[in-house]
């Protein structure tokens, strides 16, 4: 059974950072794109940042761009979310996905990925 577990959320003070985990267990073949997705209370659902696990290429959605760092560490089935600078409109529930398509797989949606956790919360407060 393929498990997505993600860790690190919590709240900040704007300025602040936080580092999301999350750890793929079960297959992890096929799974060359992991990546993050976000969804704040009210708002659509938006893709925050993908890793090419081949090679560690990355893709960030602009308005994280220079703030936020995926990475990933194979040897533990594991990637991160480096968050810096962080801004109250950064505040959502952040899941991790997994699926083949790079970076379609940060969407979280059926058409790039196909695993998905169960979130955790970022509260960046004024």
């Amino acid at each position: 059974q393929v498990q997505l577990v993600e860790s690190g959320g919590g709240s900040v003070q704007a300025g602040g950072s936080l580092t999301l985990s999350c750890a793929l267990s079960g297959a992890t073949s096929n799974n060359n794109c992991m990546g993050w997705f976000r969804q704040a209370q009210g708002k659509e659902r938006e893709g925050v940042a993908a890793i090419y696990v081949g090679d560690g290429t990355t893709h960030y959605i602009d308005s994280v761009k220079g703030r936020f760092t995926i990475s990933q560490d194979n040897a533990k089935n594991t990637i991160y979310l480096q968050m810096n600078s962080l801004k109250p409109e950064d505040t959502a529930m952040y899941y991790c996905a997994a699926g083949p398509i790079f970076p379609l797989c940060m969407m979280g949606t059926s058409a790039g990925s196909r695993y998905r956790g169960q979130g955790t919360q970022v509260t960046v407060s004024t």
